[in-house]
């Protein structure tokens, strides 16, 4: 289904919006979990809920004399949310920049579902099933919401480049499909009255929300969040965290850096606290809230204060 240009073709958004503001709050919450259902990852996943989805086993990047990351290890439970938290300059994205391709570890390794992630690129980290969002959002600004979301879906086509050139049944199947599931996903992160709209025009929390979707998009097994709260006020922040607690009900796992403590601690199930490279602390939110050297880390405390 394709307009002018080869673009996608966005459905009337205005029947949509003006169906949902209508419906009552038993249709409404009906019509929730049909959009659940359909952005559910169907991906076939090698460990069951509860057990090790991602291992990060003695990761250490060095850049030149500096050593941004010292033999960090943790695991990411399957249907978990672990916060990865730390001052500025404590290794988070360095962490999440090993994790999905963007450096190449100086020793350590990332395993998922058990098998290493190597020298894989990029592109494959993401087909193995690793997403992620960016501290600075990366949107195509001159693309639509719609369009941006199946960008995304791309990860999962079958398509050949002379399947797609030869407008072949199974393009036109693929493209079909993402269309459906770009616009369930729109829903899903609540935008999908700005379908049609250039990203570039979008408020900037709608960014970060169209961010995610495209995210998911590509049907991640873990779902990697760098700082998805920067730049919101008090009540955009309470709106995030309901929407990373569903995408969690709706079957992913996911991976948050964020610096707003209020927020990772409501929202995560483990934390993980880095400090100059190093793993300083792991546990559960009441745990870290009265750790001694998380609270070093955060409020200057003098190392030889910390009992």
């Amino acid at each position: 289904m394709t307009g002018q240009g080869n673009e996608p073709e966005v459905p009337a958004e205005g029947g949509l919006v003006a169906e949902l503001q209508q419906m009552t709050e038993a249709e409404l919450q009906q019509h929730e979990a049909e959009v659940a259902e359909v952005v559910a990852p169907d991906r076939e996943i090698a460990v069951g809920v509860g057990e090790t989805l991602l291992e990060i086993d003695n990761l250490t990047m060095r850049f030149g004399g500096l050593t941004a990351l010292d033999s960090v290890s943790f695991k990411i439970q399957r249907g978990d949310i672990l916060g990865l938290i730390g001052p500025n300059g404590a290794g988070k994205t360095t962490c999440f920049n090993a994790m999905t391709g963007v450096y190449r570890p100086t020793s350590g390794q990332v395993l998922l579902e058990g098998k290493p992630l190597g020298k894989l690129a990029r592109y494959n980290i993401t087909r193995r099933g690793i997403a992620r969002t960016f501290q600075n959002i990366r949107l195509f600004d001159e693309m639509t919401a719609l369009e941006n979301v199946v960008v995304g879906t791309d990860a999962r086509h079958k398509t050949s480049v002379i399947g797609s050139l030869l407008r072949l049944p199974r393009h036109f199947r693929e493209e079909k499909a993402a269309i459906e599931r770009a616009m369930a996903l729109l829903d899903f992160v609540g935008i999908v009255d700005r379908a049609a709209d250039k990203a570039k025009n979008l408020p900037y929390g709608y960014q970060r929300r169209l961010e995610i979707a495209r995210a998911l998009a590509t049907e991640p097994k873990l779902l990697c969040l760098d700082e998805p709260a920067a730049g919101f006020n008090p009540a955009e922040k309470e709106q995030l965290m309901g929407l990373i607690r569903k995408i969690r009900d709706d079957g992913y796992t996911v991976l948050l850096i964020e610096h707003d403590m209020k927020l990772v601690m409501g929202v995560t199930d483990r934390i993980v606290v880095l400090e100059f490279g190093k793993k300083i602390a792991e546990g559960v939110p009441s745990e870290i809230r009265e750790d001694p050297a998380v609270i070093a880390a955060y409020l200057g405390v003098p190392d030889d204060d910390v009992a």
